[in-house]
């Protein structure tokens, strides 16, 4: 028979001394929400527990108050295919957004007939005679006034990661993962195109333009595209911009949505993704007119 491993033991016990803790420290039981949230602050302050398991704490809590049409993507944002396009179209559009999941419509974008797989439509190159409707997934669909909690237990036994949410008269109001729920949690879940790593803040596309993150810094993007970006959009000298994302909005005098484009210092942006209120993520080509040297291979 194996021997017990010390560091597992240790583990539990760990957490079996924080739960004690935590369970002695907040009696008499809170009577509402918000004292069981003032409290957990107060178990902060004296070491009971940590700052992060606080904040994990609260997001439980307050997932309960939350319904899918508060975590959703609307509508306009949803990133689809058309079932009509030809592959090129699709695997153009596949590679630009990066998602793994994606709602398939017909004719109009309210007519949601299935989930596309991206992994799945890499079968369509060793076997063209596939006809794509063949790779398409069920569609969930969901009330906007769904709860999150049971939103998650359904992701959960289901093993679906994407549902469609819809309003009370039946249309398409957005679409929601199971990212965006345990993001209510956690916080925000970073992939592996979230790097603090300078590198990883451009990548080279199949059709020879970039994604560049939007907190790339302003100096590694212009040493890249060898351009001088702040001098051609900054009027001002009084303002100056530490990342790419900061000096687009300033460009734009709003904060930039997904599909706004901006041509800026021979460079075409497109904004790709936005959450919270930034750009997380463009796409940038030369422009047409423009007299950018070509970047280094990436």
């Amino acid at each position: 028979m194996p021997e017990p491993d010390p560091a597992r033991g240790s583990e539990r016990e760990t957490k079996r001394n924080l739960l004690q803790r935590l369970v002695e420290f907040i009696r008499p039981s809170p009577e509402s929400t918000d004292e069981l949230i003032e409290t957990l602050a107060e178990a902060e302050d004296k070491a009971v527990i940590d700052g992060e398991s606080r904040l994990m704490l609260e997001g439980v809590l307050h997932l309960a108050d939350m319904t899918a049409g508060d975590a959703m993507v609307a509508a306009p944002r949803m990133d689809l295919l058309d079932i009509d396009d030809p592959y090129d179209v699709l695997l153009a559009r596949v590679i630009d957004t990066a998602h793994s999941r994606f709602p398939v419509y017909q004719t109009q974008r309210e007519n949601i007939i299935g989930i596309l797989l991206a992994k799945d439509l890499l079968k369509l190159q060793r076997a063209p005679e596939l006809n794509i409707r063949a790779l398409l997934r069920a569609a969930v669909f969901i009330p906007e006034s769904k709860g999150l909690n049971d939103l998650l237990r359904e992701f959960r036994a289901t093993h679906n990661h994407l549902a469609i949410v819809v309003d009370e008269f039946g249309r398409t109001a957005g679409l929601i993962t199971i990212e965006d729920v345990l993001e209510e949690i956690v916080g925000e879940i970073e992939d592996e195109f979230d790097s603090d790593d300078r590198q990883a803040e451009i990548f080279a596309l199949a059709d020879r333009t970039w994604r560049v993150a939007g907190n790339a810094s302003l100096e590694h993007v212009n040493e890249f595209f060898k351009t001088d970006l702040e001098t051609t959009a900054n009027n001002d000298l009084d303002v100056s911009f530490d990342t790419i994302g900061g000096l687009i909005a300033h460009a734009l005098g709003h904060v930039p949505s997904r599909g706004e484009r901006l041509s800026l210092g021979g460079l075409d942006f497109l904004v790709l993704h936005t959450k919270a209120g930034a750009v997380r993520w463009f796409k940038v080509a030369p422009t047409v007119t423009g007299k950018v040297d070509s970047p280094p291979a990436a």
